[in-house]
């Protein structure tokens, strides 16, 4: 299955960074071509919620079911919509008093192939737009940030 995958190390503690990964309820607030989510039900440790997508005139609706690891741990699982299968895992590692870093992860298959590699073309450029849409909330939302980024694909 196709993936990317991006470590960054940011000036916010993992509970931080946890709570606004977990906030999935405020996605469309911030994060490039969410155009609405809706909880349908939410735990401690889990979370069923719709996402709706949109650029242009497309729209798709996704449905993941969210494990959550308090402070450490997010996986994203695919429940229904477009793709075939859709995956993301959080990690999250204090560094410091208030730092952490931060391992994200993504793997993606669509039902044609050929829109596979089509979109896999610009998956990655669209992957980077979030992660760096997810950092500037955690500014927006705690102050003041420099990270460092490594990437690997």
């Amino acid at each position: 299955m196709p993936g990317i995958h991006e470590t960054r190390v940011l000036p916010y503690s993992a509970e931080q960074m946890f709570d606004l990964v977990a906030d999935v309820g405020r996605y469309g607030e911030f994060l490039p071509w969410v155009v609405a989510t809706r909880v349908k039900s939410e735990d401690e440790r889990e979370m069923v919620a719709d996402m709706l997508v949109g650029f242009k005139s497309f729209r798709e609706k996704f449905t993941s079911r969210v494990e959550k690891e308090r402070p450490e741990k997010i996986r994203v699982h695919y429940v229904d919509g477009p793709l075939t299968d859709l995956d993301n895992h959080w990690v999250f590692r204090p560094t410091g008093e208030s730092q952490c870093e931060i391992d994200f992860s993504v793997e993606f298959k669509f039902r044609n192939a050929l829109f596979e590699k089509l979109a896999g073309d610009y998956f990655e450029r669209a992957f980077r737009k979030m992660v760096a849409a997810f950092e500037a909330r955690a500014e927006e939302l705690y102050g003041s940030s420099s990270s460092s980024a490594i990437s690997a694909a």
